[in-house]
């Protein structure tokens, strides 16, 4: 039973991080303002939820652990940024491509990292990606999409795996805690980057009101205590196969909400994308060959 709650809690929470890029285009702000008004409500709502759950602060239980999720928090932040800024720049569906490139990096990393050995998929699954990023970007930049926007998108995938590394090392704090946490160190890191910018004061229309609390309390705050509640509960194959529901409901969306097309260079790439980073996961995790499949 309770596996079932964390399935049905973490594909909601992907299908609401995919909505992500829709609910912001809604929204007449510039990328760090959106940021920051996200991870402001989001997190007040999250600490709301810990406080009256009456947990345990576990913060202060290993100053390495805390410092590795410093880290995670502005990297989250950092990379939050980036890609509201690609969603502006190129689209909701080519910024979402090269965002979900972060899990292929932290897969190609881990051998270093964490001393998972480097099999022939991971290695296969990352040069397939790498071609499937190749047509998007290339499509793309021929289409007259800003070399900045593409950028912006590669930098999120970066600062994406820079947080799930240093949040996977920060091993006491999990849970509501660890999301908690996340959001407020994103929230003083947009925060800082927005008051080097134009100072704190923002002016947010009438008309984007309803679509920043959207953001900022369903998407965000909801969608991240749903996401670090559930993952815990289940399997890591699952996990990371299922992942890939987050960018492939985002381009959907983007496609049939946004009217965002994609001609056929495009659409193969984003295949290549989601077939070589699920490839690489799948037969990594499985240890199965393809003769035993």
């Amino acid at each position: 039973m309770e596996t079932n709650k964390a399935y049905i809690k973490y594909i909601a929470s992907l299908l609401l991080f995919g909505l992500n890029g829709i609910v912001a285009s809604y929204i007449a702000l510039s990328s760090y303002e959106i940021v920051f008004t996200r991870t402001l409500i989001g997190s007040l709502l999250l600490v709301l939820i810990f406080i009256a759950s009456r947990q345990k602060i576990h913060l202060t239980d290993s100053r390495t652990h805390a410092v590795y999720l410093l880290i995670s928090g502005i990297a989250m932040g950092a990379s939050w940024m980036f890609l509201y800024e690609a969603y502006r720049q190129v689209g909701v569906s080519i910024a979402t491509l090269a965002y979900y490139c972060g899990p292929v990096i932290v897969m190609i990393l881990s051998p270093i990292l964490f001393r998972e050995k480097i099999t022939w998929a991971k290695a296969f699954g990352f040069f397939i990606v790498l071609i499937g990023m190749f047509c998007v970007n290339t499509q793309a930049l021929s289409e007259g999409k800003t070399t900045w926007g593409i950028l912006c998108g590669g930098m999120s995938a970066v600062m994406y795996a820079f947080m799930v590394i240093c949040n996977k090392k920060a091993k006491s704090i999990t849970g509501l805690e660890n999301s908690m946490w996340q959001l407020i160190i994103s929230c003083v890191t947009a925060t800082i980057f927005l008051g080097m910018k134009q100072g704190l004061t923002i002016n947010i229309e009438a008309s984007s009101m309803i679509p920043i609390l959207i953001l900022g309390i369903v998407n965000t705050g909801i969608g991240c205590y749903f996401y670090f509640s559930s993952i815990g509960d289940l399997p890591v194959q699952t996990v990371a196969i299922c992942g890939y529901l987050e960018p492939l409901s985002a381009v959907l969306f983007s496609v049939f909400l946004l009217h965002e097309t994609m001609d056929v260079v495009q659409l193969l790439g984003a295949v290549l994308i989601f077939g070589g980073a699920v490839f690489g996961e799948f037969f990594c995790r499985s240890g199965l060959t393809p003769e035993e499949l």
